[in-house]
C-alpha cells in the first residue's frame, strides 16, 4: 500500500489553451506515478466526447496496447487495440453543456523498471444532458527504459483553458 504521496508537478492550461500537456525530467525516486486530470476538448470532432491520448518518452511508434471497459449507462463495450498511444479518456467536447470537465487517473507502478510498463486508468464524463460516460483502461507500453516523460494530448483538438493534471510520485515504504 502507498504510504506517501509527493505532488512532482502540476499544470494548468492557459488562455488560448494547449494541445499537450506534458511532464518531463520525472525523478527515478519513486516506486509508482499517479497522473490526476480534469480535461476538456476544444474539439468536437467525436462529439460528444473526444478521444485524449498518452504517450511515454516521446515514443510514437507503434508500442502501445490497450483493453479497455467503456459504459454510458445505457449499454457496456470493450475494446482492445494496438496503436502509436494509449486512449486514456474520453473528454467533453466542445458542444457539450459549457463549464463541464471530464476527470480522471493514470496509474503507472513500477515506472523505473526494465520491464514493460503497465497503466491502469479510470476516468469519467458528465454531460449534464442525457450521455454520460465511464471508461476503465489497462494499458501497457512495450518500453523498458524507466518512463521520464509523460504527454497527454488531444487527439482531434487542444485542451480547454482550465484543463488541469497532476503528476505524483508514490513512494512504498
Amino acid at each position: 500500500m502507498a504510504t506517501t504521496y509527493t505532488l512532482i508537478a502540476s499544470s494548468t492550461v492557459g488562455s488560448g489553451g494547449s494541445a499537450t500537456i506534458t511532464f518531463s525530467s520525472i525523478p527515478a525516486t519513486y516506486t509508482d506515478l499517479k497522473v490526476v486530470f480534469s480535461t476538456r476538448s476544444t474539439s468536437s470532432a467525436e462529439s460528444p466526447f473526444n478521444n485524449q491520448r498518452l504517450r511515454f518518452n516521446s515514443d510514437t511508434g507503434n508500442n502501445y496496447s490497450v483493453r479497455g471497459l467503456f459504459g454510458d449507462g445505457g449499454s457496456v463495450s470493450s475494446g482492445t487495440n494496438s496503436d502509436t498511444s494509449i486512449l486514456y479518456n474520453y473528454a467533453n467536447a466542445n458542444n457539450t453543456t459549457s463549464n463541464t470537465f471530464s476527470n480522471g487517473e493514470i496509474y503507472i507502478p513500477n515506472y523505473t523498471s526494465s520491464n514493460q510498463k503497465s497503466v491502469s486508468i479510470d476516468g469519467v464524463v458528465e454531460n449534464n444532458a442525457t450521455s454520460a460516460f465511464a471508461n476503465f483502461t489497462a494499458g501497457r507500453w512495450t518500453g523498458t527504459a524507466a518512463i521520464t516523460t509523460i504527454s497527454l494530448t488531444d487527439a482531434n483538438g487542444s485542451f480547454v483553458q482550465y484543463s488541469t493534471a497532476y503528476l505524483y510520485g508514490i513512494s512504498n515504504a
